[in-house]
């Protein structure tokens, strides 16, 4: 088995999520087992490439009750860091199994640079991974310490985005 590596989609501009299920989808059609693990992702229950990595063969957990305050006002911090903590242990399982050859943290990024995680939680999950597993931190804010540790680093950044003019998400292109 060849070296997995550390991946990071980061950055203000849109397709993280996107490059991040572009590879899950790639890798799982070479037969490669993935799993992809999702941090504070909206209710809204089958975005597109969620029913389409999944046809795929691809395994996707939601972890519940992770909305971001940002969304939601009422969302309680406390909480949310408890159901993160929750949510990080299961990863580092998931991470130390061997049941996989590629797992995606999706929005992760986003919860170290929301302070709803620590960067001693990230390094734990870096010391988790396998020798052989690929591994992919998605979100905006990577913070410096992973991207001093992955192999690749992507920066989307955002030139122009129509919600600057009042187009909100369109279902099929942004979610």
């Amino acid at each position: 088995m060849s070296k997995g590596l550390i991946h990071v989609y980061t950055g203000d501009g849109k397709g993280k999520t996107t490059a991040a299920f572009g590879l899950a989808i790639r890798a799982a059609g070479h037969g490669k087992r993935v799993l992809v693990l999702q941090f504070l992702k909206s209710r809204i229950r089958n975005v597109g490439e969620i029913r389409i990595a999944r046809k795929s063969g691809v395994k996707v957990i939601k972890f519940k009750d992770q909305t971001s305050p940002i969304f939601d006002p009422a969302v309680k911090v406390s909480e949310l860091k408890r159901t993160i903590k929750e949510a990080i242990a299961i990863s580092i399982e998931k991470i130390m199994s061997g049941r996989h050859d590629l797992i995606i943290m999706e929005e992760f990024n986003n919860v170290v640079s929301n302070g709803y995680a620590t960067v001693t939680d990230l390094k734990k999950i870096i010391k988790a991974k396998p020798d052989e597993l690929e591994l992919v931190f998605t979100g905006r804010g990577a913070p410096k310490e992973l991207i001093s540790n992955a192999d690749y680093v992507t920066e989307m950044k955002m030139v122009k985005h129509p919600a600057n003019n009042g187009i909100m998400a369109r279902e099929g292109i942004e979610y």
